[in-house]
C-alpha cells in the first residue's frame, strides 16, 4: 500500500510563478498538479465578475482539486501539487470586494494540505488580460495579506523566491523541508 498522498499549495500574488512552479514540481516529482480554475471560468465568463463568480469558481477549483486528487491515489503517486486554493479566494474576494462567502471560510477550515509554497514578488511582471494589479505596491501587498494568512494557519509554509530553476529548485528544496 502507497504512502498516503502529501498535497502541497503552491499561493501567492498574481504573475508570482504560481502556475509555471506547480507544473515544475508536477514534472520533478513524476505526479499530477492542480491547475488554477479561476483562468478557465474567467476565460470562458469574462472578466467582469461579481462576488458569486467568486464562489462559482471556489467551487471550481475543489471539484478539480477533488479529482485530480482521486487520479493521484489510484496512480498510487506520493505528492499533488495545487495552483491555489481557498486563502487565495478568501484574499481575492476580500480585496475586491471587502467580504468573502462564508462558504469559502468554511472550506479552508475542512480542507487539510500537507505544506504551503508562498511564491515571493520577485519576478518581473508578465502581461495577461486576466491579471488585475501590475504595479508592484499591490502586489506587495497581497504577498503580505497571503503571508497573515499563512501566519496564522498551523499547516507548514515557505516562502519561495528566485528566476527561472532557481525557484524551481527553491521549490524542491523547501517541498523536501515540508515533509521530512
Amino acid at each position: 500500500m502507497p504512502p498516503p498522498l502529501k498535497k502541497i499549495v503552491i499561493i501567492g500574488p498574481e504573475s508570482t510563478g504560481k502556475s509555471s512552479l506547480c507544473e515544475a514540481l508536477a514534472r520533478h516529482y513524476q505526479t499530477g498538479y492542480v491547475p488554477e480554475y479561476a483562468r478557465e471560468y474567467l476565460l470562458q465568463k469574462g472578466t467582469r465578475y461579481k462576488p458569486e463568480d467568486l464562489t462559482a469558481i471556489a467551487r471550481g477549483q475543489l471539484a478539480l482539486e477533488d479529482r485530480q486528487t482521486a487520479a493521484a491515489n489510484a496512480a498510487g503517486h506520493q505528492y499533488l501539487f495545487i495552483d491555489t486554493d481557498m486563502y487565495v479566494m478568501k484574499v481575492w474576494s476580500e480585496f475586491v470586494f471587502g467580504h468573502c462567502d462564508p462558504w469559502i471560510l468554511d472550506q479552508i477550515a475542512q480542507r487539510h494540505y500537507d505544506g504551503y509554497l508562498l511564491c515571493r514578488t520577485d519576478l518581473p511582471w508578465t502581461s495577461d488580460p486576466l491579471r488585475e494589479y501590475p504595479d508592484l505596491e499591490s502586489r506587495d501587498r497581497l504577498f503580505h495579506i497571503y503571508r497573515d494568512c499563512l501566519i496564522n494557519q498551523s499547516t507548514p509554509w515557505i516562502e519561495i523566491g528566485g528566476e527561472g530553476e532557481a525557484r524551481v529548485a527553491a521549490g524542491i528544496t523547501a517541498v523536501g523541508r515540508l515533509l521530512q
